[in-house]
């Protein structure tokens, strides 16, 4: 979908916060942290690889509007974690591969699952 200016509509947007067993309870505290400082939805804390994720994961579904307080919070207080942002425009396979955000190291998505 297009808005006036021809640029693709964003619906909002997911971080993904990756994590390992060392890093499970900060991953948690993060985003439980995240969910009582925004208005956003906090996702289950998966204990093991999701969908296109390579790693473990907890999810913040937040409305676009907010992006612009999200992401510099979520860059300062990520304290290393690996933290994965797309926008949601109903193209999945872009939003994923191409429309992605990566604070700290990029890891290799599973996009076959979009096809």
């Amino acid at each position: 979908m297009l808005n006036e200016s021809g640029m693709q509509r964003i619906k909002g947007y997911h971080a993904h916060i990756y994590f390992d067993a060392s890093t499970l309870e900060q991953a948690r505290e993060l985003c439980e942290l995240a969910a009582t400082t925004f208005p956003l939805k906090m996702g289950r804390v998966h204990q093991r690889p999701v969908g296109p994720h390579p790693d473990w994961s907890c999810q913040l579904a937040f409305e676009a509007q907010y992006i612009g307080v999200v992401l510099p919070w979520l860059a300062l207080n990520r304290k290393g974690l690996v933290v994965f942002i797309h926008p949601l425009t109903d193209d999945d396979l872009a939003d994923h591969r191409d429309h992605a955000i990566w604070m700290g190291a990029v890891r290799p998505l599973d996009l076959s699952i979009f096809s």
